[in-house]
């Protein structure tokens, strides 16, 4: 019996099929990995733009006239949302067929892809693989449309947003292909963002866990559920350019890297808010009755500090991001008595900047160079949170490019 080729997910994002043009381009890289001997499963997004243009639509369809809904039916918002990568995902197999490449569309109800019933934010619960596996033996090769699958209901259902990403690892996952690569307009990932600073490097490889931060703490080449997943499953990722020519970026195993740096980047949040409660009783059960509430509201909270009790009070102070102030703040008060505070008090002007690197387990003195290097710029630090391979500040916004540049030099991580 033939050994049956090793398998490979390639996924485009919307800028790298935005027009036929770019769809062409990255047929071409597809044409060059079968040709490497590999069975291919290509996952799109929809075209740049085009679910922005679907989501608005389904907005006005569901409102008066000339006025916009915020609340719509999910399931038929799935079923307009999903068109977009409907539409990609057949332009792709045409164009892979022009090339002489045998392939076929496929839409995550016909894999089929098996999502939990929330639709909009669905999550995926399994991958059936058993029609894929039959064409592969085939010979031909699959283009599946991303961001979408189908909920127990029998309806198509969305996986919200970094969806395509999180299918495309799944995929890799389910079919067990050697490495899934997510082609972007950037040529891998970066020891920080370098439109702030020009000297960042990229970097050749980068741990799971390294990867995981970074793109929680606001680093946008990859999506975090999608590195959870890769991480979870032991999925090689690779990230790598649509428009030029290069090896990418790695996300793997830590065993996989030699050697790393102490700190391998400066990830940052511009957009974030500071909320302290002051005067809170110092009681058992007062974090639940803030932060449930919170939640319950939608409202996302990230570093928590609490100060040292006095006199039986004591002073929260949380962040949050910037669009979710005024919710939080309206929360709060409507839970006021049952939280019991005197005063809530509100900075929306800070950025929050954090240094990630497995590093950090086996060397001290991460957090003392860190904050050596604000003060020397005068950066003022509000609230300090640590865990094992992160140290993260949130400071005043206005100094955030001079302490990402401040740190990225200080860790010296120009240098290769």
């Amino acid at each position: 019996m033939p050994r049956p080729n090793p398998r490979l997910v390639m996924k485009f994002g919307g800028t790298s099929v935005r027009d036929l043009d770019r769809i062409r381009n990255a047929a071409e890289k597809v044409r060059a990995e079968v040709a490497r001997g590999y069975d291919v499963a290509v996952v799109v997004s929809a075209m740049a733009g085009e679910t922005n243009k679907l989501v608005d639509w389904v907005r006005g369809a569901s409102a008066e006239p000339g006025e916009r809904a915020a609340f719509y039916d999910a399931r038929e918002y799935d079923a307009v949302v999903a068109s977009g990568e409907q539409v990609t995902s057949g332009l792709m197999a045409l164009t892979l067929q022009q090339m002489g490449v045998p392939a076929r569309s496929w839409q995550g109800w016909q894999v089929p892809l098996r999502t939990s019933d929330a639709h909009g934010a669905a999550r995926i619960e399994a991958i059936e693989t058993e029609a894929l596996d039959r064409k592969f033996e085939e010979g031909l090769h699959a283009v599946i449309a991303g961001f979408q699958g189908v909920a127990p209901d029998g309806r198509i259902a969305t996986l919200g947003r970094g969806g395509s990403d999180t299918s495309a690892v799944a995929f890799a996952a389910a079919l067990g292909a050697e490495r899934c690569d997510i082609y972007t307009d950037v040529d891998g990932v970066y020891t920080t963002d370098p439109r702030l600073e020009p000297r960042a490097r990229k970097l050749d490889r980068i741990s799971y866990e390294e990867m995981l931060e970074l793109a929680s703490l606001g680093a946008k080449v990859l999506q975090t559920r999608s590195v959870e997943l890769a991480m979870r499953y032991k999925v090689r990722l690779r990230v790598l350019s649509s428009f030029e020519d290069g090896p990418g970026t790695l996300v793997c195993d830590e065993e996989e890297i030699m050697e790393s740096k102490v700190v391998s980047g400066v990830a940052f949040q511009r957009d974030e808010a500071k909320v302290t409660l002051l005067g809170v009783a110092d009681r058992p059960g007062v974090a639940a009755s803030i932060f449930g509430p919170l939640a319950e509201a939608g409202v996302n909270v990230d570093m928590i500090v609490q100060n040292i009790s006095e006199e039986g009070l004591t002073d929260m102070t949380f962040s949050t991001a910037a669009d979710d102030l005024a919710r939080a703040k309206a929360v709060l008060e409507a839970a006021r008595d049952a939280i019991g505070f005197r005063e809530i008090v509100a900075d929306a002007g800070v950025a929050k900047v954090s240094v990630v690197g497995i590093g950090m387990r086996s060397h001290a003195g991460v957090a003392q160079k860190m904050f050596a290097a604000l003060a020397a710029e005068g950066v003022n630090i509000k609230v300090i949170t640590t865990s094992e391979i992160k140290v993260s500040v949130l400071i005043d916004r206005k100094y955030l490019e001079l302490a990402v540049r401040a740190l990225h030099d200080a860790f010296e991580l120009h240098a290769a």
